[in-house]
C-alpha cells in the first residue's frame, strides 16, 4: 500500500477567479505485490465471523454470576432482572450481563487503539510515513501476522498501519453502538461481539508494538535480549531520580535522549513503573524497572523520585495528590490523563522548569514529548538538592505511636479487597513489633482503601512501607528485556512438536499479578511448567512479578532459563501491547509450519489453533477492561484463558460440558465423518480459586484433538502427575482423554486401564479435526 497523491498549488488564476493555497489529496494507492490469494474475510465486519463465534459458543456456553440484578443504564431504570424478569426495554439478565462484558471489552480495545493511534502519529511525525517496518530483519518474514490474518494486507511502512487503525476505530464505534438501549438483546450475539472486540484489540496492540519496535529500535525478536535491573533497591538514591509511569513510551524515550545529549546518562536515574518501564528498558537497557502497577504508591511515598512523569493507562487517579505529599513535581504528558494541570506545551522550557522548581505549580501538562524530556531533566537536576528525598513515610516511633491510636474497628480489613488482617498487625505494632506490617506489604496491592476508611486517619499503607523499609532497599532482581516478536525460524523448530503434542503446551502469563502472593505464585507456576519443558512466555506486570523471586541459588527465572520460544524457555515478550506477539506466534504456527493460507482467512486459522495448538493464557490477578479485551481476542482464536485467584470474583466463564458428548464432535477432514474427540480443550474461559487448581487446569487445557498418541501420553503424564501431587488422587476424568491405548502413559498403564474398564471406555479414532465443513477433503455422497 502506498500513500495517495497530494498536490499543492500556491496560487491559481483562472477565468473563475484566483485560488490560493489549494491542496488536493487522492486517498491511498493500493499496489498489489502479495502473491497469496485474498481469503474470505478481509477487514471483517461485526457479522462476518459470527458463524464461527456461534460454533464456539455452542460448545463453550457462557456462565454468568451477576454482581448486580439491576440494569441502570437508561433513565427507564432501575430494572429488576431477577428470575425470568425483563427490563423496560425487554432485555433479560443474560443479555444485560453479556452487554456489560461487551462494554468492558470496548473500553479495553479503545484504550489500546488510542495508545496505538497516538504512538503511530508521533512516530510518523518524527520518521515519516515511508519509514519501513522491521520487527526482526531476516528472522521475521511474517512481520504482522494478525494484520495479515484479519485485514488481508501486508504492511511495509508506518504509513501502511494507518489503514489498520482506521478499520479498528470504525469497528469500536459499531460495537459500542450495539450496547445502546433498544439495539442488541441476544446474549449470544453480545458474546460474538465480545470476540470481535477482542480480535480488533489484538490488531491495535500489534500496530502499536511493531511501529515502536521498528522506529525506536526496540529488540527485534531477540531470544536473549539483555538482562535489566528491576526492584525498588536498584535506584541510586544519591542521584536525581525521574520516575515514569504508564504505557506510552515516547516521553520517557525523549527523557533518555535528552540525558544522553547532555552526557547525563550516568548522572540521573531514570526508572519506571508498569509497561512504560518495560518499553523504556527495551529502548535503552540503562533504564531501570521499579515494578508492576501496584507499586506506585509505595515508591512515590518513599520520596525517592524527584520528578514524576505520567503518560497513560494504569496510573493512579490521585498521582498528583501523592506527588504533592512528597514535594515532587508531576508532569502529565497525555491528553487522556491531564490531572487538572495547566497546559504548558507552548511555554518556553526554562520558564516551565522555574515554576516547577520554585513550587509555583505542583505540576504541568506538556503534550510535546521532546519538551517533556528537557523539562523533566532540568527540573530533576534543580529539585533534587532542594527535596533531599523528602518522603511521606513516618519514622518508626511515629508508626508505633500511630498504631496505639488504632481503634481495632476492623473498617480497614473490611475495605481491603484482599481481606488482609491489618488490625492484628497494628496491634503488634503498638507493642513495638512491626514485622506484621512488613509482611502485609508483600500481600498489599497498594490501593490505600484502608487509609480512606480509617476513622482516625492513620496512613496505614505508609506504615507498611516503613515497616518493610529494610527489605525494600534490598529488592534487586534481573529481568530479561522484552524480546518482541517470535522468530519465524523458532516457529519452524517448534511447530511440529507443538502440533503433535510432543511439546506439551505454550503457557502465556499476562496481566497484573496483584492479589496476595500473586507475584510469587506466577513465578512458581512459570518455573513448574518451564521445568516440565512447556514453552513459557510472559508480558506486562506478570513478566515483572515473575522476576522478583529467586531460587535457592539466587537466580531469578530469567537467569535460570533461556529466553527462546522453545521447550523449557521463559521469554519476556514485552509490555501489554506485546501480547499481540503471543497471538501472532499461534497464528504463525498455522501459517509457517502448517502452511495454511493466512491472508484474510480467520476462520480456518482459528479452527487450526483450536484443534491443534496447545496454548493457554493465564491472567493471575485482577482483570482490567484491557485484560478482558485481550482475553476475548484469544478466545476467538480458540485459545483458552484461565483467571484467578479469587475465581468467583470474575462473574463470567465460558465452560464446556464434558458430559455433553455431542458438543465434542468434530469433522474428520479426511472422511467427513463426525468424530468424538473428548473435551479438548474442556473450557475456553475458566476461573480458578487457587494456584494448585490453575496448574492442574493448565495441563488439562493444553490437550487438543490432533495430539498424536505420543503427544497425548506426554500431556496426560503432566496432567495426572500434577493432579496427584496437588490433589492427592488420580483425576477421575482421565478416560475422557484416552482415545486409544497408545495414549496411555506407559509408567501408569495398568492403573489407567483398570480405570478405563470401570468407566466402560471405548476406543475412538484420532481424526484430522476441523469444525469447518468446507475443509473436508472427501465429501460423502
Amino acid at each position: 500500500m502506498k500513500d495517495g497523491i497530494r498536490i499543492k498549488v500556491g496560487e491559481l488564476k483562472s477565468q473563475f477567479g484566483i485560488v490560493k493555497g489549494l491542496e488536493l489529496s487522492i486517498g491511498e494507492i493500493i499496489e498489489e505485490k502479495w502473491e497469496e490469494a485474498l481469503g474470505p474475510t478481509p477487514f471483517p465486519s461485526i457479522a462476518d465471523l459470527r458463524e464461527w463465534d456461534l460454533k464456539i459458543l455452542e460448545r463453550y456456553k457462557p456462565f454468568y454470576m451477576p454482581f448486580c440484578d439491576l440494569c441502570c443504564l437508561c433513565t427507564m431504570g432501575k430494572c429488576d432482572l431477577t428470575g425470568d424478569k425483563r427490563g423496560a426495554c425487554g432485555i433479560d439478565m443474560a443479555g444485560q450481563q453479556s452487554r456489560i462484558v461487551l462494554l468492558a471489552c470496548c473500553i479495553g480495545a479503545a484504550t489500546h487503539t488510542s495508545h496505538a493511534r497516538h504512538l503511530l502519529e508521533h512516530l510518523i511525525s518524527k520518521y515519516g510515513r515511508a519509514y519501513p517496518l522491521d520487527v526482526g530483519g531476516l528472522s521475521v518474514e511474517v512481520e504482522a501476522p494478525i494484520t495479515r490474518l484479519v485485514c488481508g494486507i501486508r504492511p511495509e511502512t508506518l504509513g501502511d498501519l494507518e489503514a489498520v487503525l482506521d478499520y479498528v476505530e470504525e469497528q469500536i464505534v459499531h460495537l459500542l453502538s450495539a450496547t445502546h438501549t433498544g439495539q442488541e438483546g441476544a446474549y449470544k450475539d453480545f458474546e460474538s461481539k465480545v470476540f470481535h472486540a477482542g480480535m480488533i484489540d489484538h490488531l491495535a496492540m500489534e500496530v502499536a508494538d511493531i511501529a515502536q519496535i521498528s522506529a525506536l529500535g526496540l529488540p527485534k525478536a531477540e531470544p536473549n535480549p539483555p538482562l535489566i535491573e528491576i526492584g525498588l533497591g536498584v535506584v541510586d538514591q544519591a542521584k536525581p531520580v525521574i520516575l515514569v509511569v504508564g504505557h506510552n513510551v515516547p516521553p520517557a524515550a525523549d527523557i533518555m535522549d535528552y540525558m544522553e545529549e547532555l552526557g547525563l546518562q550516568d548522572g540521573i536515574e531514570l526508572c519506571g513503573i508498569c509497561c512504560t518501564a518495560h518499553d523504556l528498558a527495551r529502548y535503552n537497557p540503562k533504564a531501570k524497572i521499579i515494578g508492576p502497577i501496584s507499586w506506585q504508591l509505595r515508591f512515590i511515598r518513599s520520596g525517592v523520585p524527584d520528578v514524576i512523569v505520567i503518560d497513560e493507562q494504569c496510573i493512579r487517579s490521585d498521582a498528583l495528590v501523592e506527588a504533592m505529599k512528597v514535594k515532587a513535581p508531576l508532569i502529565a504528558t497525555s491528553e487522556k490523563d491531564c490531572q487538572g494541570l495547566p497546559d504548558r506545551t507552548r511555554d518556553p522550557p526554562d520558564e516551565v522548569v522555574r515554576d516547577l522548581v520554585e513550587g509555583n505549580t505542583p505540576g504541568v501538562l506538556i503534550l510535546d514529548p521532546r519538551k517533556v524530556g528537557e523539562v523533566a531533566v532540568k527540573t530533576a537536576l534543580k529539585v533534587a538538592p532542594k527535596r533531599m528525598k523528602f518522603k511521606a513515610i513516618p519514622d518508626v516511633e511515629e508508626l508505633i505511636e500511630g498504631a496505639k491510636r488504632c481503634r481495632r474497628c476492623d473498617d480497614c480489613r473490611r475495605s481491603c479487597p484482599n481481606d488482609l488482617d491489618i488490625p492484628s498487625a497494628m496491634a503488634r505494632a503498638a507493642q513495638g513489633d512491626v514485622e506484621g506490617l512488613a509482611w502485609l506489604l508483600d500481600q498489599c496491592i497498594g490501593c490505600a482503601r484502608c487509609e480512606r476508611t480509617c476513622p482516625v486517619g492513620l496512613p496505614i499503607h505508609s506504615f507498611m512501607v516503613k515497616a518493610a523499609e529494610k527489605e525494600i532497599k534490598e529488592e534487586r532482581y534481573k529481568i530479561r528485556a522484552g524480546r518482541g516478536a517470535i522468530q519465524d525460524v523458532e516457529i519452524r523448530n517448534v511447530g511440529s512438536p507443538i502440533v503433535l503434542g510432543e511439546i506439551p503446551g505454550v503457557i502465556a502469563f499476562v496481566g497484573c499479578a496483584n492479589y496476595p502472593r500473586g507475584g510469587v505464585e506466577v513465578a512458581e507456576m512459570a518455573d513448574e511448567f518451564a521445568m516440565r519443558r512447556y514453552i513459557v512466555t510472559a508480558t506486562g506486570c506478570a513478566a515483572m512479578s515473575m522476576a522478583m523471586y529467586k531460587d535457592e541459588g539466587g537466580k531469578t527465572i530469567y537467569e535460570k532459563y533461556p529466553g527462546g520460544f522453545d521447550a523449557g524457555g521463559v521469554s519476556n515478550v514485552g509490555s501489554c501491547i506485546s501480547n499481540a506477539h503471543i497471538a501472532g506466534a499461534a497464528i504463525k504456527i498455522a501459517s509457517i509450519f502448517a502452511k495454511r493460507r493466512l491472508r484474510a482467512n480467520y476462520e480456518e486459522i482459528a479452527d487450526y489453533i483450536l484443534n491443534r495448538v496447545g496454548a493457554v493464557g493465564v491472567a493471575w490477578g485482577a482483570m482490567s477492561q484491557k485484560a478482558a479485551s485481550i482475553a476475548s481476542g484469544f478466545w476467538r482464536l480458540g485459545i483458552p484463558v484461565i483467571v484467578g485467584p479469587h475465581g468467583s470474583k470474575y462473574r463470567r466463564m465460558l465452560l464446556g460440558r464434558m458430559e455433553d458428548e455431542e458438543s465434542w464432535k468434530v469433522y474428520d477432514a479426511r472422511t467427513g465423518d463426525k468424530v468424538y474427540v473428548g473435551p479438548t480443550p474442556e473450557h475456553l474461559f475458566y476461573a480458578a480459586e487457587t494456584k494448585d487448581e490453575a496448574m492442574v487446569t493448565i495441563a488439562k487445557l493444553c490437550m487438543r484433538p490432533n495430539d498424536t498418541p505420543r503427544g497425548r501420553a506426554i500431556k496426560l503424564t503432566h496432567y495426572i502427575d500434577l493432579h496427584r501431587r496437588l490433589y492427592g488422587v488420580m483425576p477421575d476424568d482421565v478416560y475422557l482423554y484416552v482415545r486409544t491405548k497408545a495414549d496411555i502413559p506407559i509408567t501408569i498403564k495398568d492403573e489407567v486401564l483398570r480405570l478405563l474398564e470401570e468407566k466402560g471406555w471405548r476406543e475412538t479414532v484420532i481424526p484430522d479435526p476441523t469444525l469447518l465443513p468446507r475443509l473436508i477433503r472427501v465429501q460423502k455422497g
